[in-house]
């Protein structure tokens, strides 16, 4: 008995630490678990060392913007290599989450012709058990067995639904609702939105009309009053589908220029919020099976800009406030009654630039940013302003912007943060930090 004790006060440090640290967790799909941009996980370093972060470790990797997705010990990842003309091949590659060692590869080869930007897949892979699903700049849907690579089944959306691809390529990444796989694939005439069996790859059903322009935004989950919704952002209007069999539940009109409805939407309780580059912000309010607007924003320029005008990040809702990054960099925090303007400031960004941005992921009381300089910023958010606690250098930027910046190129991935560490990539490689409390 003495023994056991003895035995029990050797083990209780250990699990009291391993209970202080909090409960590791995956990132498998677009902006983490529920689509939240919320990192849960606590023992978190409070600030960066002077050296700069730890690599796990780092590999080769093709060109692609898409970032990674991390689930059940391994790490999915997208790239692209350009070949004549305008085609290629894409690929997902599965690599070991401790080591990095490529464990599987599976290719396909694509043709990129209309895309602009053909820098390579858009869509963070989305993993369920045991399979991943990932779609490509041109709308090449592959269900893979995620501990082999096999292809279990496939959809080529400009073949199967008649899509028109948008300019800037597919960018939705497929959702997951229980059985059911769910995409933005623009199908024409009545395929903006489809369902299949997760399983099978068999259609269940298909909703709405593409318009003018299917647009980029991701396809998100909520509940409101006890009605479960699919939210679907296309350039002329917010939908709300049910999820079960598609049925439209309600609309709110929103014309968005050029198609660019690219922040995916936030949600926070039963409010909406979407924001676009030409023509700002609007806040919803959902009362189970309707919204209305609560505000909107007024200006329909990128550059006379009243609110918040954001593009390639999506802003983020913490109680009574808005932050987000707007349309030349500059960090701004707006009233979330009102869309009121409360302060902005440059210190994110560094640059007043067009399409300057960086991704906001929330990890209890403050925020990580990884500006598209490649910096990483560990902040707190709050009506006041701005407060930088730590910030360092991680990932080389290496993709053509399209306009002038004085680091010359960008980083436009979002990184994954799972198990105490953040995993991010480039055009040239896929680096794993520890994050984790030393």
């Amino acid at each position: 008995m003495r023994r056991a004790h003895a035995g029990m006060w050797l083990v209780l440090p250990l699990l009291l630490a391993a209970a202080g640290n909090g409960k590791a967790e995956d990132w498998p799909e677009w902006r983490g678990k529920g689509r939240a941009g919320v990192w849960k996980e606590t023992g978190i370093l409070e600030r960066f060392a002077a050296g700069g972060l730890r690599a796990s470790w780092r590999r080769p990797i093709r060109a692609g913007i898409a970032g990674p997705a991390v689930a059940g010990g391994r790490v999915y990842v997208t790239d692209f290599e350009k070949a004549a003309g305008s085609g290629g091949v894409e690929r997902l590659l599965c690599l070991d989450e401790e080591t990095g060692n490529v464990l599987w590869r599976q290719e396909w080869k694509v043709d990129y012709r209309g895309i602009s930007y053909g820098y390579g897949p858009r869509a963070t892979p989305t993993v369920d058990g045991g399979r991943v699903y990932v779609v490509g700049a041109s709308g090449v849907l592959h269900c893979l067995n995620s501990s082999s690579g096999a292809v279990l089944w496939k959809k080529e959306y400009s073949k199967d639904y008649g899509t028109q691809l948008p300019v800037w390529g597919i960018a939705g990444a497929p959702l997951i609702d229980g059985e059911k796989l769910i995409a933005i694939v623009g199908g024409r005439p009545d395929a903006l939105v489809v369902a299949w069996d997760k399983t099978t790859g068999n259609e269940l059903w298909r909703a709405l009309a593409p318009g003018e322009d299917m647009g980029y935004a991701q396809p998100v989950l909520t509940e409101a009053a006890g009605v479960r919704q699919l939210i679907v952002w296309r350039p002329e209007a917010v939908f709300s589908l049910a999820p079960e069999h598609g049925k439209e539940l309600w609309r709110q009109p929103m014309r968005v220029n050029l198609g660019m409805t690219v922040a995916t939407p936030v949600l926070s309780g039963a409010k909406l919020l979407v924001s676009s580059f030409y023509n700002g912000s609007m806040l919803l309010e959902m009362a189970g099976a309707a919204a209305k607007m609560l505000w909107q924003g007024k200006s329909d320029s990128e550059i006379n800009t009243d609110g918040l005008h954001a593009v390639v990040n999506t802003p983020v809702i913490d109680g009574e406030f808005i932050y987000g990054i707007c349309s030349y960099g500059q960090f701004r925090c707006l009233k979330l009654r009102t869309g009121e303007r409360v302060w902005e400031t440059l210190a994110v960004t560094k640059e007043k630039a067009r399409w300057a941005s960086g991704f906001i992921v929330r990890q209890g009381e403050r925020y990580f940013i990884n500006n598209d300089r490649g910096e990483l910023i560990i902040a707190k958010l709050s009506p006041r302003g701005f407060e930088e606690v730590s910030r360092t250098s991680f990932m080389k930027p290496t993709t053509e912007p399209g306009n002038r910046r004085e680091l010359g190129a960008v980083n436009w991935s979002h990184p994954a943060y799972a198990n105490r560490h953040v995993v991010a990539r480039n055009d040239e490689e896929i680096v794993r930090y520890s994050l984790a409390r030393e």
